[in-house]
């Protein structure tokens, strides 16, 4: 079983370590019986995993933003760096998929791919399981009512950049139905590559059955 961490690496900075590691750490654990931690800050910045990748760290100067792509299972197997750029998300397709289990990050997505075969004209997926609103193909989903942003209790996956928001208060949960969209006027995205003030979002009027 592979699993992965995607790692937002701005401008020469792995952005959320401490999150990803803790994530990392509980999915070797529970999926994998591993009670030994790994340190990700500690593999990152010692001489032998600089040695190791060389040239292949990005630098400022090649371009600021990087996506470290970090596949793992009872150890670290591979790190990868590749230029990132913001996605252009405008509307939604709602999915229904009582089924679907993306309680941690795997490397194998076939069951959000074949949801996502499902998006017609819109950018992207808004998946429902059990009557509740969870995640987009991608990114977890926070809800604007016009005063505070809120954020599904039941994630298909619980993101690292969603976790650093509710750590800070910024952000609540609650269940949204379907019906619930009308109270809220927009959408916004996030994930590991995502921060909440890139603002990526979306008009409620454009997440469509």
């Amino acid at each position: 079983m592979k699993l992965l961490e995607t790692i937002r690496f701005d401008n020469s900075r792995f952005d959320n370590l401490a999150y990803h590691q803790q994530r990392m750490n509980r999915s070797r654990k529970v999926l994998l019986g591993r009670e030994d931690e790994i340190d990700l800050k500690e593999y990152f910045y010692n001489s032998s995993f600089q040695s190791a990748l060389g040239s292949a760290i990005p630098t400022p100067n090649e371009h600021r933003l990087f996506k470290c792509r970090l596949v793992y299972s009872t150890t670290i197997e591979k790190v990868e760096f590749f230029p990132y750029h913001l996605p252009k998300i405008h509307s939604l397709r709602l999915v229904i998929d009582d089924e679907i289990d993306y309680s941690h990050k795997y490397i194998d997505r076939q069951a959000i791919e074949k949801l996502l075969a499902k998006k017609d004209d819109c950018d992207d997926i808004l998946i429902v399981k059990n009557g509740l609103i969870t995640d987009t193909s991608f990114a977890n989903i926070l809800f604007f009512n016009g005063k505070e942003w809120i954020t599904p209790a039941f994630p298909l996956l619980k993101g690292t950049r969603r976790a650093q928001l509710l750590d800070e208060e910024k952000i609540r949960t609650a269940d949204i139905h379907i019906e619930d969209l009308k109270y809220f006027k927009k959408a916004r995205l996030v994930n590991a590559m995502i921060r909440f003030e890139d603002k990526v979002d979306i008009l409620v009027e454009n997440i469509e059955l």
